[in-house]
């Protein structure tokens, strides 16, 4: 069956008010249960729980469940559980069960519960408790507002690479991180105190992805109701793209935007129409030399040609049993970066194998495997592939070494081909064009030691292991701390302009280290722990040693950052690095010690070893016998089990942070980083009548692929930024102005970072990067935070125009609260990801089409003109057209029908009342 250009968004879905809830409530006790599904089954020693049976419809000739997705058996059991006769009807289990993805049919999706992270989590607690602001002036009660579902915050954005190649830096890191924000972190100690259903895991435990994996995944929930044990999927939603991490155990999820989790955590259902399932076919094993980090590269690189956006992927074939639930969770990782939904395995005996390997109660793994068999869930060799709407295979034999960039994770390069690839990037890109510019640097390190060196060209100046894709597999680390052995035992050390650091995706991986004696190894090549978090993978590499930013800066050199992350986008990893590289961590640990791009690792050697004699690549390199030996020695259960007995306590520093009392947050007018949002300001309980849009101007005209982060603020803030003159007015000094994902719960810096990317390209400043436009109609050049002040002072409305892909990447939700603070009503482009698009309506921003495919060059625009936007008081509905009318001095007004992206009523619900959250308050105000 050939692929569709369908947009498969999930959505937040809203049922009638005031009967959701009851209805939901008679569905999980079995009041609705048209096709009696629900029955009890008994583990192996004794354990009866109720479960509801999907092989039921089978067995009522409805559909072929034996042979559907794994994912879409998933989604049909949560129908069966939450049928209600309204959001879950018959007709919907039944089509499901006969699924069909040319019919497109929209179902509602709750998931199990609901995992954040700290730079997208303390957003959704602020607006949480600005939610009980609300509910009390508009006559409710406040504490009613509380998650309905498990909802885990995992710290793990915050903690900045500050100090490295110091035996210290973790200790210094740590204490940087919570003199920054220890706002944030009360706040959040706060939140757990406060709300119902809330759970935080403190600083220095791990990556949020890696703890979800190795502790917080039920897999099957277990759920006592009364006298009764119910027995589910675990499901989940998360405030991160790479939730989809857990994909690799078995379990569906994906990553949404804030907003959209926020609604979830209320109890919300999501809706999404029925997939398509593309079916990626694996046989054979990896080859000597070759890395999951290969695997995932090359699988990204196939699955982007084939086209898999909005899309399931589902892994199956005879080379399941050949890879590792690290090595499943690797791939699954990286589903954003496929542009898919998720990348799920099924369960098998490698995800029950793990559960006891990672120290689940033995009871409970028994329940997850027994669950799985009576389902028809549990893979094993020989049952029948399912049917999938297209199929993809990979013969992991040919996997080979390989690297991707300098700018998008797709752009797989084979490490052979490296050098000549890089070399041709940089002729075209390089202001000297093939002339290297190269820069005398001299660097004084914190003990004193004096280097001088020449710095150029396509040096490498950050080589960092870093980011839940890569940093808790253990056959990647072992194998890095193995590369590092040898390379310390032949003489060879990293090239000392190299920013070098070790971010681990747990404690436990620091445990097995140890253990297998690699640590030291590490460190002696800068390899220091520098924290437990996603550091560099996220932006937060901290800066550059001063002499080595300034040399770069000096002679405009192109330099190159190397890292086992999973995403390198422009101006996301430093500010001083034009190209980024993804690459596992063995390589990563090589090219800090050949400190440049431009080296053919196969033929050129990383450097001199102690006895004279050039040191290669290959010399080094460790065997697949040797990763699995060492993997088999040092890694134990009882590292798990102790790494996550007291997880949710925290150190001395988390336990004496003060914690607010009260169930309503006392927000303090002098914080900068915890402030209550505006959203609900002067809200009633009857939403404003939408009105069309009159003479709005364009903030911002941009291309194909704008991605979130061009968008939302993240990173290092610029010492000359609006957010930095907010900062410095507040007394703040620079060297605390920590990163905008840090400050997230504050919306007066969020606000003034939107558009502040300094490889933003705004097509309304030609020749300009960053966060410029030109002021409408006198074309002023300013800053857009400035431009959309001046726009609100004299009360005009405002417009984005984009192209294809607009708001791909993470599921930011500041990069649509953002323009919506800023005073953007409407989003004009060719194309959105399916997570911004949602993300936009649930912030009560239009995304609105150019029709037919065409781009804004194909009507004339070029920004400058005023707009009108027809439709919207009258005759607005999902899938319908409105029309716009562009004005620009004496010539012909420029008309077009634009596509409304409002894809169901549920959204043009939320649209109407001024975006999700508004939504739901008044909802929950009818009850």
């Amino acid at each position: 069956m050939a692929l569709k250009p369908k947009d498969t968004a999930p959505r937040t879905y809203q049922s009638q008010a005031g009967t959701t809830a009851r209805k939901v409530s008679m569905a999980r006790e079995g009041i609705f249960d048209s096709f009696g599904s629900r029955r009890t089954f008994t583990t192996p020693t004794g354990t009866t729980a109720v479960m509801y049976d999907i092989r039921a419809l089978e067995r009522q000739s409805i559909g072929r469940v034996d042979r559907l997705p794994y994912s879409i058996k998933l989604l049909l059991e949560n129908l069966l559980r939450y049928e209600d006769g309204d959001s879950v009807t018959a007709d919907d289990i039944a089509a499901v069960a006969s699924w069909d993805p040319a019919h497109e049919r929209e179902i509602a999706f709750r998931p199990s519960r609901v995992i954040l992270q700290d730079f997208t989590g303390v957003p959704a607690v602020v607006d949480l408790a600005a939610m009980r602001d609300a509910m009390e002036a508009l006559g409710g009660d406040p504490a009613s507002i509380n998650p309905q579902m498990p909802s885990e915050l995992v710290i793990d954005h915050s903690v900045q690479v500050d100090s490295f190649g110091r035996l210290a830096s973790l200790l210094i890191n740590t204490e940087r991180e919570y003199e920054r924000n220890h706002e944030r972190y009360a706040f959040l100690r706060w939140g757990q105190e406060s709300f119902e259903n809330f759970r935080v895991v403190p600083p220095s435990t791990g990556i949020v992805h890696q703890v979800n994996l190795e502790y917080l995944a039920r897999v099957v929930f277990a759920e006592r109701q009364g006298d009764e044990l119910l027995a589910y999927p675990d499901t989940v939603v998360g405030t991160d793209s790479h939730t989809t991490m857990i994909n690799g155990l078995g379990v569906l999820g994906w990553g949404v935007g804030g907003i959209e989790a926020e609604a979830a955590m209320l109890g919300q259902a999501i809706s999404l129409l029925v997939p398509e399932v593309v079916g990626f076919g694996l046989k054979g094993s990896l080859p000597e030399g070759a890395t999951a980090t290969d695997l995932v590269l090359t699988v990204t690189e196939m699955l982007r040609t084939h086209g898999v956006v909005s899309r399931f992927v589902e892994f199956f074939g005879d080379g399941l049993p050949n890879l590792s639930l690290a090595d499943r969770a690797t791939l699954g990782n990286m589903s954003p970066e496929f542009g898919s939904t998720c990348a799920i395995f099924p369960i098998d005996a490698e995800t029950i194998n793990y559960l006891r390997f990672t120290g689940r109660d033995p009871s409970h793994v028994e329940l997850v495997e027994a669950y799985a068999r009576e389902m028809g869930m549990f893979h094993e060799p020989g049952v029948a592939d399912a049917e999938y709407s297209a199929t993809l295979e990979l013969d992991l034999s040919t996997v080979e070494p390989s690297i991707a960039g300098p700018k998008l994770p797709q752009q797989r390069i084979r490490l052979k081909d490296s050098k000549s690839a890089f070399e041709s990037w940089l002729a075209d890109n390089s202001s000297t064009g093939e002339t290297r510019s190269a820069v005398p640097t001299v660097w004084e390190s914190l003990d004193g030691e004096r280097t001088e060196f020449v710095l150029q060209d396509g040096a490498v100046v950050i080589a960092a292991i870093t980011s839940c894709t890569n940093t808790s597999n253990p056959s990647v680390m072992v194998g890095a701390g193995l590369l590092a052995q040898k390379a310390v035992e032949a003489g060879l050390q990293r090239q000392p302009w190299v920013k070098t650091s070790l971010a681990p995706g747990s404690k436990v991986v620091t445990e097995y280290l140890n253990k297998a004696g690699l640590t030291p190894y590490l460190q002696q090549l800068g390899f220091n722990t520098v924290g437990y978090g996603c550091t560099t993978c996220i932006g937060n590499s901290g800066p550059l040693p001063e002499p080595i930013s300034r040399s770069i800066h000096l002679g405009d050199l192109t330099v190159c950052a190397v890292l086992s992350g999973n995403r390198n986008f422009e101006g996301r990893i430093n500010p001083d690095t034009k190209a980024n590289y993804l690459a596992s961590p063995p390589l990563v640990v090589a090219y800090a010690l050949a400190g440049r791009m431009d080296i053919d690792l196969y033929s050129e050697p990383l450097g001199i070893g102690s006895d004279g004699q050039q040191v290669f690549l290959k010399d080094i390199w460790p065997t697949q016998t040797e990763i699995r030996d060492v993997v088999r020695d040092a890694v134990t259960t009882e590292q798990f089990s102790q790494q996550y007995a007291e997880v949710f306590t925290g150190d001395d520093a988390w336990r004496a942070l003060p914690i607010p009392t009260g169930d309503r947050y006392a927000w303090s007018e002098d914080s900068t980083y915890v402030r209550r949002p505006p959203f609900f300001e002067n809200m009633g309980l009857e939403p404003e009548p939408v009105s069309d849009i009159r003479d709005a101007r364009v903030l911002v005209f941009v291309r194909d692929s704008v991605t979130t982060d061009h968008i939302s603020p993240a990173g290092s803030i610029d010492k000359d930024s609006p957010a930095a003159r907010y900062l410095l007015d507040a007394g703040v000094e620079q060297r605390d102005f920590n990163s905008y994902g840090s400050r997230r719960g504050n919306h007066e810096v969020m606000m003034r970072g939107t558009f502040a990317n300094v490889r933003l390209r705004n097509r309304l400043v030609p020749g300009v990067e960053g966060g410029f436009t030109a002021y409408l109609p006198g074309g002023e050049q300013m800053s857009i935070f400035d431009a959309a002040m001046a726009y609100r002072e004299d009360g005009v409305p405002l417009v984005l125009l984009a192209g294809k892909e607009y708001g791909t990447g993470s599921s930011r939700d500041w990069a649509a609260k953002g323009p919506a603070l800023l005073g953007v009503r409407a989003v004009i482009a060719a194309g959105y990801e399916r997570i911004h698009r949602s993300n936009l309506l649930g912030m009560g921003v239009l995304p609105l089409q150019f029709p037919d495919g065409k781009l804004a060059d194909d009507f004339g625009l070029d920004g400058t003109e005023a707009f009108d936007i027809d439709g919207l008081a009258n005759g607005l509905r999902p899938g319908g057209t409105v029309r716009v009318t562009a004005r620009s001095g004496n010539t012909d007004p420029i008309v077009f029908e634009a596509d409304v992206r409002i894809d169901t009523e549920v959204e043009l619900t939320y649209y109407q009342n001024g975006g999700i959250l508004q939504t739901v308050l008044r909802q929950m105000l009818e009850k």
